[in-house]
């Protein structure tokens, strides 16, 4: 009798655990998709990839809309405030305040839009995504000091040219994320309507 219990106190660790994995994947799943419709209407509205996008908010705020970080940073993109008053003035938006980061669509568009501007600049490299997303994450100034010699234009010197270990990562896992969101993700909403 003993055993039996015993077997079915397994039986049903195990069905906890299947199941408590099976919710967590949803779960994330879920929370990853959230803003689908808000990613590809900045995509749309920048020209810019919508897995690159996603994969920059996956790195930046793991999907958590309210998210700040540690230097004031807002939102699913991180924004700076200074940022945000930059692309506010593009905009011509009159009435914005720096709590209407936290409006997901804006906050992906302004992020977007900053990302956009980043990459722009670095239009003569092999390949502009290294470039732009370590300028996104430490500035052009740093940018500009790691682009020597055959880095200036080679990705995978500049790479290797990052002293940040903290933006060789950030930059790292997100080219990797970007690939995976490119061969895996399949949108299933239309991108909403921007202004």
């Amino acid at each position: 009798m003993r055993k039996i219990l015993k077997i079915k106190y397994v039986i049903a660790l195990v069905l906890a655990f299947w199941i408590g994995i099976f919710l967590y994947n949803y779960y994330r799943k879920w929370k990853e998709d959230s803003f689908d419709r808000e990613i590809l209407a900045a995509a749309a509205n920048h020209n810019i990839n919508p897995a690159l996008i996603k994969a920059v908010i996956w790195r930046e705020s793991k999907f958590n809309p309210n998210a700040i970080g540690k230097r004031g940073e807002i939102g699913l993109m991180q924004i700076m405030p200074a940022t945000a008053n930059e692309w506010a003035a593009a905009k011509k938006l009159r009435t914005f305040i720096i709590t209407d980061l936290f409006s997901p669509s804006n906050n992906i568009d302004c992020g977007t839009w900053y990302l956009k501007k980043s990459l722009s600049r670095y239009q003569m490299t092999d390949n502009p995504l290294p470039y732009g997303l370590a300028d996104y994450n430490a500035g052009r100034a740093n940018v500009l000091k790691w682009m020597k010699g055959e880095a200036a234009t080679n990705s995978v010197e500049f790479i290797n040219q990052i002293t940040f270990s903290s933006t060789k990562n950030y930059v790292i896992s997100i080219l990797e994320r970007f690939r995976y969101y490119n061969e895996n993700w399949l949108p299933t909403v239309t991108p909403s309507k921007t202004e």
